[in-house]
């Protein structure tokens, strides 16, 4: 794979992140800062050039990680409602003058568990990105599998209860709608949960002390987690998922019923050999996959 540094960029609805990542993928410069709650793009295409420039130096290529959906290098993300059809892809190219690789941010997610993390001995692996939305990224025989859109792996838009709530999508029932940590935590408000702060953290915090509602609120989405696990894992033979992102940090308060879920749903005996695992890689796991993505595309999209 190329040596050099490459640049590095995993943009959310709760932060926008960078990185200077050298030829092993090892993080040696990192920023952050908050995504701005605007409704003006520029708003938050200064911002991420801030973050970005705290860590430029002398790359050779920026990857990108990004909340979909995209089309044609132009992303739309559902968490961040002042970008539609934004042309970020174009805008790196020109502000930095480097080669850009324009990924969902669930699929830099799952390349940096496949290449340091979770999933290195996966044949078929998903990650998945449990935050302020759902997403996932399918690594299978060693390739991240965009699709013709950029859209391939958006887990957080399958189905897992019909008659469920509506998705910020437009759909009904969707994961996202059910397990992603604002949902989680409306849900247990509207149960009568309180808090002075009401967010996810406090939300985990609440369960681990023991609080009913917490803990219901946290089953709830775990359990409609599991159910996806199992379609994905029926549909791509998959060896492993692993789950990360900031409601993730729960740990078997969402991953125990995630996976009693999956036991009930995965009937057929190839299924039971999937396992599902916390991500390796914490919060970092998508700058590291976004830099291994910018470096593979360097190099034609091999290793």
């Amino acid at each position: 794979m190329t040596d050099g540094v490459v640049l590095a960029v995993d943009i959310g609805g709760t932060k926008l992140a960078a990185a200077s990542i050298g030829s092993a993928g090892a993080l040696l410069k990192t920023a952050q800062r908050p995504t701005p709650v605007t409704d003006n793009a520029e708003d938050i295409w200064n911002a991420l050039m801030a973050v970005v420039g705290e860590v430029d130096e002398g790359a050779l290529a920026v990857g990108v990680g990004c909340g979909g959906p995209m089309l044609a290098e132009r992303v739309s993300p559902l968490n961040i409602p002042a970008w539609r059809d934004f042309p970020l892809a174009d805008r790196l190219r020109e502000s930095t003058g480097l080669p850009v690789s324009l990924h969902n941010d669930a699929i830099a997610m799952a390349t940096g568990e496949y290449a340091y993390g979770a999933g290195r001995d996966a044949r078929a692996f998903l990650g998945i990105v449990v935050s302020t939305g759902v997403g996932g990224g399918l690594v299978l025989d060693g390739r991240a599998i965009d699709g013709p859109t950029g859209n391939a792996g958006h887990i957080g838009h399958v189905v897992v209860d019909a008659d469920g709530p509506v998705c910020v999508c437009g759909g009904r029932g969707c994961l996202e709608a059910i397990a992603r940590g604002p949902a989680v935590v409306a849900w247990a408000c509207d149960q009568g949960w309180t808090s002075p702060e009401p967010d996810g953290r406090s939300l985990v915090a609440a369960a681990r002390a023991g609080d009913a509602i917490a803990l219901a609120s946290l089953t709830r989405a775990g359990r409609a987690l599991g159910i996806a696990c199992a379609s994905a894992a029926a549909l791509f033979d998959l060896d492993l998922v692993a789950i990360g992102g900031g409601l993730s940090a729960a740990g078997d308060l969402l991953l125990a019923p995630a996976a009693a879920a999956f036991e009930r749903h995965a009937g057929l005996d190839f299924l039971r050999r999937c396992r599902l695992v916390p991500a390796a890689l914490g919060a970092d796991a998508g700058l590291v996959g976004a830099g291994v993505l910018a470096r593979q595309a360097l190099v034609g999209g091999t290793d």
